[in-house]
């Protein structure tokens, strides 16, 4: 692969802009400085330094977010930031996508990639990869509101009853849902048909992928094979 080509699937601009920039001396391959922007590069374990950030080469991107509360997930934000204007620049300029969208006001795991199967893979229903959620509700949980959200609850508009995959209760007021798909407003409306109400939502868990303790909220970050083996299991680590 020539120089400017992997430049600019890696996001870095126009086949002009790669070719501009490489010419600059902006960039060096596995640390050396290289400025012919036709060079063959190997994408096997390629290393890049643009503009002295270090850049390892991804064929595709795959990549999590603390989502703060705030942002909308959305290129054409409405009324808040957008959440992509917490990602870098070259990751925007390749195209990657919210895998599944979270409401303004929730937080938590976030996906994105450019991989357009991996996203169908993530939001389908028939895939059965469950989105974890913890809510914490206006009133108390109680035994009957587990029960309605496990057997099922009707919601408007939808022909049957939907359940969670798992649910349990974690103190007077919070709850940890598992659900197998990600209507609008799901979790919301499942706790209101129950009669109860959300008053905060985190999403902690996708498969058997955790959201990283020490990712900040707004912070992001690649991940590797393992953590994209544990985003396809089917099943969440939760007791139903």
């Amino acid at each position: 692969m020539k120089l400017f080509r992997a430049l600019q699937s890696q996001g870095f601009g126009s086949r002009k802009d790669c070719v501009a920039r490489a010419r600059s001396g902006a960039v060096a391959v596995n640390g050396v400085v290289c400025d012919d922007p036709g060079a063959e590069v190997d994408p096997a374990g390629l290393e890049l330094t643009v503009d002295g950030v270090a850049w390892t080469y991804r064929e595709k991107a795959y990549v999590l977010m603390h989502k703060p509360a705030g942002y909308e997930c959305s290129h054409h934000p409405s009324h808040h930031p957008s959440v992509f204007s917490l990602l870098p620049s070259p990751l925007l300029q390749r195209g990657v996508q919210c895998v599944g969208r979270l409401d303004q006001d929730t937080t938590g795991l976030l996906l994105f990639s450019d991989d357009g199967q991996f996203i169908h893979r993530m939001i389908s229903p028939r895939k059965g990869v469950a989105k974890v959620y913890r809510a914490v509700c206006a009133e108390p949980v109680d035994d009957a509101m587990l029960a309605a959200l496990r057997t099922g609850v009707q919601l408007n508009d939808e022909p049957a009853p939907i359940a969670a995959l798992a649910c349990e209760k974690l103190d007077e007021r919070t709850l940890r849902l598992a659900l197998a798909e990600g209507k609008y407003h799901q979790v919301k409306r499942m706790i209101g048909a129950t009669g109860n109400r959300v008053e905060s939502l985190h999403r902690e868990a996708i498969g058997n992928y955790a959201l990283p303790a020490d990712l900040a909220p707004g912070g992001w970050r690649w991940l590797t094979r393992d953590d994209l083996n544990q985003l396809e299991q089917a099943w969440p680590s939760v007791t139903s």
